[in-house]
């Protein structure tokens, strides 16, 4: 793989691209805490990240992601494609779109369907286990849970918690770009009678085991991947059709500009539409030795 820096008008991204194949799948890799893991979820820039992600041509984006858990059937060492999402977080640009053009899009359903069946039957060929279905609470960290919001989100039928899945699923949607997530168990957070509280020592033991098993897992979706754009069922690549609501003359200029890339904007014809680069996918959170959960993946 070879790194490449793209510059991007939202600021500056989390770091270099890995750009590459995987049989013969052109794949970009982004690590949103950087090497060494020097940016806590509250201060990566995922505008940034998927302005340059957008950059390069990617339409499909995998996030692999190390998260609490509070279910007994979902042990640390489990994967669970989720499908649903509450946001929680606080401090985080949420949107491309504001004052000078507003775009409304539809988050009903966050994860691409097609792209969690391509997942979920490549863990299938790779012999490992996936669960589906569940809701994934995105806090804003960087602190683990208390124990009353462990119990509250317990109580509330959410899954897995974590702390970087969102604002990015939604400017992945704004984006045009087609979102799933593996959620990759290391704790029971710190509702469990009989486990501690989570620690980041404990945390990385885990994250060791998963890491390998992402690792198979993404060998197998390259593997298997479709080379031909296929189009999403629920529209997530062409979400800005009916989203926008700022009348043309009444757009601002520069932002228009900001939004070359993840709208295929164009500040002469004030127009909007979806780009449709080559099929690439997107994989991020490879949980190197020394990352911790919520801030990977």
């Amino acid at each position: 793989m070879r790194e490449e820096r793209i510059a991007s008008p939202w600021g500056e991204p989390s770091g270099a691209l890995r750009i590459g194949e995987m049989s013969g799948l052109p794949v970009v890799f982004l690590p949103r805490h950087d090497k060494g893991h020097r940016l806590s979820p509250s201060d990566i820039n995922y505008r940034a990240n998927i302005d340059i992600l957008k950059r390069a041509g990617v339409t499909s984006l995998v996030s692999l992601s190390a998260c609490g858990s509070f279910r007994e059937e979902l042990p640390p060492g489990s994967f669970l494609l989720v499908d649903q999402f509450v946001d929680r977080t606080h401090k985080r640009e949420s949107s491309f779109f504001g004052k000078g053009l507003v775009a409304h899009v539809s988050m009903a359903h966050p994860v691409s369907p097609r792209l969690r069946i391509h997942l979920a039957n490549a863990a299938l060929a790779a012999g490992i286990e996936v669960k589906r279905d569940g809701t994934y609470v995105c806090m804003e960290g960087p602190q683990f849970s208390s124990y009353a919001e462990s119990i509250t989100y317990k109580q509330l039928g959410y899954s897995v918690i974590g702390m970087t899945n969102m604002p990015e699923a939604k400017l992945a949607r704004e984006a045009e770009i087609c979102y799933a997530t593996v959620a990759m168990v290391t704790d029971f957070d710190c509702w469990h009678p009989d486990h501690d509280a989570v620690t980041v020592q404990d945390i990385i033991k885990v994250l060791t085991t998963n890491a390998e098993k992402a690792k198979a897992l993404v060998a197998r979706l390259a593997r298997d991947f479709p080379r031909e754009h296929e189009p999403c069922p629920i529209g997530s690549d062409r979400a800005l059709d009916s989203a926008l609501i700022t009348a043309p003359e009444a757009r601002d200029p520069e932002l228009l500009k900001k939004l070359d890339a993840v709208a295929g904007a164009s500040s002469t014809q004030m127009t909007m539409r979806g780009a449709g680069p080559p099929r690439t996918v997107y994989c991020a959170g490879f949980a190197p030795a020394g990352t911790s959960r919520r801030a990977s993946g």
